[in-house]
């Protein structure tokens, strides 16, 4: 059910979302000491992807045993696609925050995460490399707006391997900010923050998904 463009859009939406992993996910990379070493990193956010893949699969290959592939499931993912982009980009820009709900319901695991830390562990070089990729991995499956979205995108694909593929370009979308996490300069940082950069990237994202619904539709007045 997938094809180049929805592992594109599936990048583009982990790319967009770069002010808010660095909102959400770098205090917690901060918190457990990861921007100490470049492995520490990437380590992290391989456990943050390792996590997403596994989530992509179980909602692709849910959709595969229950609505299996026929014509009419695949308009109907299609449609939910449209209106989750549609509701992403809501979100990005604020005028429909009630994703918003899921992170503040999830505070207190977050503060828990941070008991992970390899600079409070007292253990060898090892361990904590470990617990970072660990604390990574478990951090994939707090509630999240943004990654929930995308898993709701990610049902598109009809399968375990297409959902996983799907979440794993996301997961690759986010790496530039999360990676660059502990290196970007205040000013850089503020943009991909800043509302007005959310906005933008609001609007493109309401865009697309209304031009993905009229693509849609177009063949009824064809």
């Amino acid at each position: 059910m997938i094809n180049q463009a929805d592992v594109l859009t599936a990048f583009v939406m982990g790319l967009a979302g770069a002010g808010h992993c660095l909102a959400m996910c770098g205090g917690i990379a901060s918190a457990i000491g990861v921007q100490n070493r470049l492995s520490n990193i990437i380590l992290y956010n391989f456990g943050r992807l390792l996590s997403y893949a596994v989530l992509g699969a179980i909602v692709g290959g849910a959709i595969a045993v229950f609505a299996p592939d026929s014509p009419y499931t695949t308009k109907v993912l299609r449609w939910l696609a449209v209106f989750f982009l549609f509701a992403l980009g809501l979100y990005f820009t604020g005028w429909w925050p009630i994703l918003s709900r899921l992170e503040q319901a999830a505070k207190p695991l977050w503060e828990k995460i941070k008991g992970l830390s390899p600079r409070q562990s007292g253990k060898g070089p090892a361990t904590s490399r470990l617990a970072v990729m660990l604390a990574g991995a478990v951090w994939g499956w707090l509630p999240c707006g943004l990654v929930y979205s995308a898993l709701s995108y990610a049902a598109i694909s009809g399968s375990a391997s297409g959902g996983a593929l799907l979440m794993t370009a996301f997961a690759i979308g986010t790496f530039p900010a999360m990676i660059g996490a502990g290196y970007f300069s205040h000013s850089i940082r503020a943009i991909l923050q800043a509302q007005g950069f959310r906005t933008a990237i609001g609007v493109l994202l309401i865009v697309y998904s209304l031009w993905t619904a009229l693509t849609l539709v177009r063949h009824y007045f064809s």
